[in-house]
């Protein structure tokens, strides 16, 4: 079981605590992701739908959905129907505004709820795809679980999330990461604990082999990863 980092030193849950974070910074968050990756996230994604294209999928559910930058490149990646999932409503009412400017209404929903207990029937989904989400779960196993449970067999979840800098660059990296960021993240979203808890989590959190592990341990019958940026991030490909 991974060590519990949560936004706020609260006694509330992990989960509410999330969502009030998103909530607090949902105004500020496209900004802030793009400077403070230099819109490498950008590419990051694109990466993620190239290789969730290569599925053919009809039906995509994006969970963690956000801001919805993720369901709108697999929309134009695909051609695929996505429903986008959050907790934090207003990061999904970003989201719904950025849907309606790209006239993708009908081919994207926006939904509150919960990953841990998601509103679908078993095998619903063609694909499932969270960026920078599973950190958030409140209970890992169970938020992986119920990404297997609505994924059709035979079919994938996709999850991009933040990894280790490996070899020469990893201290330096780590510095910003630790140092840089969260001061700016203060500075621009006026909160000044959630740009703390990125790092905090992520140092925390399994990636590689330990995350592979873990996705097989909850019954996914095979379980690949890549690399991204020297290891600033990686995309986990997870097939029922």
């Amino acid at each position: 079981m991974e060590q519990q980092v949560k936004p706020y030193n609260a006694e509330t849950s992990k989960k509410s605590q999330v969502e009030d974070m998103f909530d607090n910074i949902a105004g500020k968050y496209d900004l802030l992701n793009h400077v403070l990756s230099m819109k490498i996230d950008v590419l990051w994604r694109r990466k993620l739908v190239k290789m969730l294209a290569a599925d053919h999928p009809k039906t995509v559910l994006d969970v963690a959905t956000g801001t919805g930058d993720l369901a709108i490149a697999v929309q134009r990646g695909t051609g695929a129907d996505v429903v986008g999932l959050d907790l934090s409503q207003k990061m999904l009412d970003v989201g719904i505004d950025k849907v309606k400017k790209n006239n993708l209404e009908g081919k994207i929903s926006m939904l509150k709820g919960d990953a841990e207990n998601l509103p679908f029937t078993d095998n619903k989904f063609d694909g499932v795809t969270v960026a920078f989400g599973v950190r958030n779960f409140e209970n890992l196993e169970k938020g992986l679980s119920e990404l297997r449970r609505v994924v059709k067999e035979n079919h994938s979840v996709y999850i991009l999330e933040f990894s280790k800098v490996q070899g020469l660059l990893g201290p330096l990296y780590m510095f910003y990461f630790k140092n840089i960021l969260p001061r700016i993240g203060r500075l621009v979203s006026k909160d000044n604990r959630a740009y703390t808890y990125l790092p905090d989590s992520v140092s925390a959190f399994p990636y590689g082999e330990k995350m592979k592990k873990i996705l097989l341990s909850v019954g996914y019958s095979k379980v690949s990863y890549t690399r991204l940026s020297l290891g600033i991030a990686t995309i986990y490909k997870a097939t029922k």
